[in-house]
């Protein structure tokens, strides 16, 4: 029997009933407070749809292009870390399950397999998530590896310069089991994470060491010069930083802070992406993630300018309910109430959609 559930809400009393609390709370905590992390999800109700009646919806069609490649639906699978924590086969069952849903999966660098074994479990376009560390020679190996693999696009994290404060992960002095290590790191000796100790985050303490403080735009020159991949740039919160990514060259922005865990008391992620909708003008495909948990938010999120979603938490709850399997259904229940909401909207297909359905009805906490 498959994975069993009525929405993607319930799924996190689920899987926090399953999943041991450090590894629990490292995947559902957000940085100090939470704010941001609580913003995201709120910023969904401040935005009301505007249904049209007497269309004829009868025939819907929720497939659409990232990129250029055709997807069943606007719905990416996030970049999220350590999948081997809640599931033994990692991010090879997520990558299963996502291929069996027909959309994308963004591998993250910090992954519990290897991009070549993720890219070797089927034949469905992938992306890859990169973060442009201090060793540049190696980041320039994992570009390599993953052109190698077939990796259809580079995601770049641009919002971590510094590792946000998750207090649950201190509290919990948040580690990896010693049978788990970041695969793609192994070549530059960064494949594991220090040990836990009391009062403090091995994953904040081994991130100290690898990230780099002092990128900068060039720093996207510098990738975009030794690679003919796209580059997508996730963690952009601004017009002005819209602007200048599409001034060096991304064909793809991420509006995202990062779930919630690196700056807080940011505004949710959904309220400032007609800002960055502006600050673009067409020029790149915008993408949203934080806070999507059920299809009207991917309907809104595509009224307000975007051309996907990215979602994250609720794919790694399906993988420790249900591994691939339960993958598959959070992605396709979330295709579902898509479907279902571009019937009731009146809008039949994904390129149907624009502004006129939705409405702003309260203003930001």
């Amino acid at each position: 029997m498959g994975l069993e559930f009525t929405n993607l809400i319930e799924l996190e009393e689920m899987a926090r009933a399953k999943v041991p609390r450090s590894a629990f709370d490292y995947i559902a905590g957000g940085s100090d407070d939470e704010v941001s992390l609580r913003r995201n999800r709120e910023a969904y109700s401040h935005w009301a749809l505007r249904p049209r009646v007497l269309v004829d919806v009868s025939r819907r069609d929720t497939s659409t292009t990232v990129l250029g490649q055709r997807v069943s639906m606007p719905v990416l699978v996030a970049p999220t870390a350590f999948h081997g924590l809640v599931h033994p086969e990692g991010e090879l069952a997520t990558a299963r399950g996502t291929a069996e849903a027909g959309t994308i999966m963004v591998a993250s660098t910090l992954a519990t397999r290897s991009l070549e074994e993720i890219a070797a479990v089927g034949s469905a376009p992938r992306w890859f998530q990169l973060y442009i560390v201090k060793d540049r020679a190696f980041t320039e190996t994992l570009v390599r590896r993953a052109e190698k693999a077939g990796y259809r696009a580079l995601c770049v994290t641009v919002d971590a310069a510094l590792v946000g404060r998750r207090e649950r992960d201190v509290r919990n002095a948040f580690s990896i089991p010693v049978d788990l290590a970041v695969r793609n790191l192994e070549e530059a000796g960064a494949g594991k994470l220090p040990p836990a100790q009391r009062g403090r985050s091995a994953l904040a303490d081994y991130w100290e060491r690898v990230l780099d403080a002092s990128n900068t735009w060039k720093s996207i020159e510098w990738l975009r010069s030794m690679s003919s991949l796209p580059v997508v740039l996730k963690g952009i919160m601004t017009a002005e930083d819209a602007e200048i990514a599409v001034e060096h060259g991304a064909e793809g922005i991420v509006v995202s802070n990062h779930g919630g865990r690196q700056l807080d008391g940011t505004l949710g992620t959904l309220d400032v992406l007609p800002d960055v909708v502006a600050g673009v003008k067409g020029r790149a495909e915008l993408y949203v993630d934080g806070g999507v948990r059920r299809g009207t938010d991917v309907l809104k999120a595509l009224a307000l300018g975007a051309k996907a979603v990215l979602v994250g938490r609720p794919v790694l709850y399906g993988l420790a309910l249900g591994g691939a399997d339960g993958v598959r259904a959070v992605l396709e229940r979330l295709r579902t109430e898509f479907d279902l909401a571009l019937g009731l909207v009146g809008k039949p297909t994904v390129s149907s959609v624009d502004r006129s359905i939705i409405h702003r009805i309260s203003e930001t906490c």
